[in-house]
């Protein structure tokens, strides 16, 4: 039995080794779409587009117009003579955020009133608009610790703020956990790493099972002495170690391109990947036996995939989704495997913490695998 393996599996490294196109695929697609995911789907917004109404025209207007533009979270795009011509470029899509400062704006700065600057805020995307007023505020904050140094005592509030007593402070000294710098590639990227391994081991086994039934090698197969067991497991094994090396090739990159720390243990994200690339070699085995050309089986990948990655968390944190939708994430892959790489790489989390997901990645993992070998089996006899 063993002999008959291994005579398989050298079969299937051989056939691997002369189709150039799998090996380009499970190398080249992966690393760009990692880089790709990586920098594009970054939520960081800088260069919001700044216009200003500047009535005031003093140097204290100016300074403050240099304040936002100098820093990177905004670019100044133009000034405006009213607030009218300011709100139809915001409304044209021209701008993100419009500065409007008062006429009075130096004279109450200089007999310590409280002065009110107006930021519009383009809001066609919620979460931009949410970041550019933080800008704004930032922004504001800086400019009053320069007035501040200059002897200027500086009030500035935000229309409608609820009044607040003035008898005492609270001082706000955040400190971010896991993520001191708040880098949002690294929520991004770990995310984004299971989902590939699950996309590409999927497309490259559904494709390769269904080239060698077309090419009819899986009749001649079944005319050899091993039986169908034998002739999965040799199938599947090459394509399990060079997805493992293709695995292996993007925790390379995640550590030298996006310097993602590595708190954990490489042993354990290592197999987690294993366990989710097994996943997505039986997922595309199951897709391989449903289709009857590579066209079929590579639209049904693009109907199955798609909605693995929309409902796993990898992009976008499984809190922000209706709660209807949540339970699903259970039986995704990418969820739990992106909740290891996480968990082990930024926190330094071990088995003891992440056991119920390497439970949940095994079961999921054992449930589609057992599942292929059935379908396998049904369309080989």
């Amino acid at each position: 039995m063993k002999g008959r393996i291994r005579a398989l599996m050298r079969k299937e490294f051989n056939q691997i080794r002369r189709d150039r196109r799998l090996a380009f695929s499970l190398v080249i697609p992966p690393t760009l779409q990692l880089l790709l995911f990586g920098f594009a789907l970054s939520a960081e917004v800088t260069n919001l587009r700044l216009g200003v109404v500047d009535y005031s025209k003093t140097p204290e207007s100016r300074e403050l117009i240099a304040t936002m533009s100098e820093s990177k979270s905004f670019r100044l795009a133009g000034y405006y003579f009213s607030t009218g011509d300011l709100g139809k470029e915001i409304n044209h899509n021209d701008l993100d955020v419009g500065l409007v400062i008062p006429y009075d704006f130096a004279r109450d700065l200089y007999r310590g009133r409280a002065t009110t600057v107006q930021a519009l805020l383009n809001a066609m995307n919620a979460n931009t608009a949410a970041i550019g007023q933080g800008y704004v505020e930032g922004v504001i904050q800086a400019y009053n610790r320069t007035l501040l140094a200059e002897g200027l005592r500086a009030d500035f509030r935000r229309i409608a703020a609820p009044e607040v007593s003035r008898r005492g402070q609270a001082l706000l000294r955040p400190a971010f956990l896991y993520n001191p710098g708040l880098v949002d590639s690294w929520f991004v990227v770990t995310g984004v790493f299971g989902l590939l391994l699950i996309l590409n081991s999927s497309l490259v086994a559904s494709g390769a099972i269904v080239k060698e039934r077309e090419a009819g090698t899986i009749e001649q197969l079944l005319m050899s002495p091993a039986s169908t067991s034998e002739i999965i497991i040799a199938k599947i094994t090459p394509l399990f170690v060079l997805l493992c090396l293709m695995a292996l090739l993007a925790i390379g990159l995640i550590k030298l391109v996006f310097r993602i720390p590595f708190h954990g243990s490489l042993a354990l994200v290592l197999s987690g990947a294993a366990l989710c690339v097994l996943a997505g070699i039986s997922i595309g085995a199951v897709i391989a036996t449903l289709s009857k050309s590579a066209q079929q089986a590579l639209l049904t990948s693009f109907f199955v995939n798609p909605p693995l990655a929309t409902l796993s968390g990898a992009f976008n944190p499984v809190e922000a989704m209706p709660k209807w939708l949540q339970p699903l994430t259970v039986i995704n892959p990418i969820h739990h495997f992106a909740a290891i790489a996480r968990a082990n790489l930024l926190k330094g989390s071990g088995l003891a913490d992440l056991w119920p997901n390497f439970l949940g990645l095994l079961v999921i993992t054992l449930a589609l695998f057992a599942l292929s070998m059935w379908r396998f089996r049904k369309q080989l006899s």
